[in-house]
């Protein structure tokens, strides 16, 4: 690459694309990487404030931000139909990938800040753990420079290793059953509106209620209505609502957890959704315990983990532990979520 007055790069090689931005939202390629320069095209750089150009050199040790913003496409997805993701047309250097699925997003932290550490080059993603549906932009890169040395990317690739650093993995519908439990709706003195609500939520999600009992308080009876619930192979996970508080006569916990369950936490680091329960039967099917927020709230610590378990990714204390940073819901007045801060800490 060689720097040369414009009114002598008439006849060379332009090496980058020269953007074009006017006032109201216009930001375009007056010129594209590749073209011949003519007479006509200097009054117009001109205008655009190039009074001197870059023209293409070649040299062997360098890479041009188009073929390098490739090999960061690369380090991002692995082979073009890896991920369920596809790449946007290279422009001014920078290339997108995009959902080709509704889906979870993940990217490796760790491996993408030792990539970003590096200096003259960047990937810049939405956060790990996204719910995100096709056709949503998931990341954009490029390096800084218009050429860059190839060696520098080969440490790129070295610094970030095997494997992809980002994937979608698809949601699996599943068949669920739910547990209602409390005196009030047992006895015919409130309606149940805690199952309507967890039947809409789950409907984002393609899946279908298969099974569901109301019960009372008795731990020994809400125990009883999850093992037949566990007895019927249809029902893929199950979910307990009400007596999920430490008050005298909330006993769900108790019967979750005397059926077998492995219970991967009581209680997390996230508001609305504090005493919300994660586990799993010994088949591996997940249980969960939903406190009274669910019903009343627009999203909890249930529609945090939903995404993980509808993509078949297991739900680790760790991870529910890592929530306490970004747990905070705002109950905006219009809510925006997933779109917004809420679990996006990690």
């Amino acid at each position: 690459m060689k720097l040369v007055r414009t009114e002598d790069a008439v006849g060379q090689v332009l090496c980058h694309d020269i953007t074009r931005i006017v006032k109201g939202g216009v930001k375009d390629a007056a010129f594209r990487k590749g073209h011949l320069i003519t007479e006509e095209d200097v009054p117009l750089l001109k205008d655009l404030g190039k009074f001197s150009i870059y023209i293409w050199e070649n040299d062997e040790t360098m890479m041009h931000e188009n073929d390098a913003a490739e090999v960061l496409r690369e380090i991002s997805q692995g082979r073009l139909d890896e991920g369920n993701m596809h790449v946007t047309a290279v422009k001014e250097g920078k290339v997108e990938l995009v959902s080709d699925i509704d889906g979870i997003f993940l990217v490796d932290v760790e491996r993408l800040r030792a990539l970003n550490m590096l200096g003259e080059m960047m990937i810049a993603t939405i956060p790990t753990g996204t719910r995100v549906e096709k056709g949503q932009k998931l990341c954009g890169m490029r390096v800084i420079p218009l050429v860059i040395k190839k060696e520098k990317m080969e440490e790129a690739r070295k610094a970030v290793g095997p494997g992809p650093l980002m994937k979608v993995l698809p949601f699996h519908p599943k068949k669920f059953g739910v547990v209602t439990t409390g005196n009030e709706v047992f006895t015919g003195r409130i309606v149940d509106t805690f199952t309507p609500t967890i039947v809409e939520k789950m409907e984002e999600y393609g899946c279908q209620m298969v099974a569901h009992e109301i019960t009372d308080d008795a731990n020994e009876h809400i125990e009883a209505c999850i093992r037949r619930m566990i007895e019927k192979p249809e029902v893929e996970m199950i979910f307990c609502t009400g007596g999920m508080s430490v008050d005298p006569d909330d006993r769900t916990p108790l019967a979750i957890r005397n059926v077998g369950a492995n219970i991967v936490t009581y209680g997390t680091p996230i508001l609305p959704g504090a005493m919300f329960l994660m586990g799993y039967l010994p088949d591996g099917r997940p249980i969960c315990g939903l406190p009274g927020c669910v019903m009343h709230a627009r999203r909890t610590a249930f529609d945090l983990v939903l995404p993980r378990i509808m993509a078949d990714i297991p739900v680790t204390r760790e991870y529910l532990a890592g929530l306490g940073h970004g747990g905070f819901c705002l109950n905006c007045r219009e809510c925006h979520f997933p779109a917004c801060s809420f679990g996006k800490g990690i």
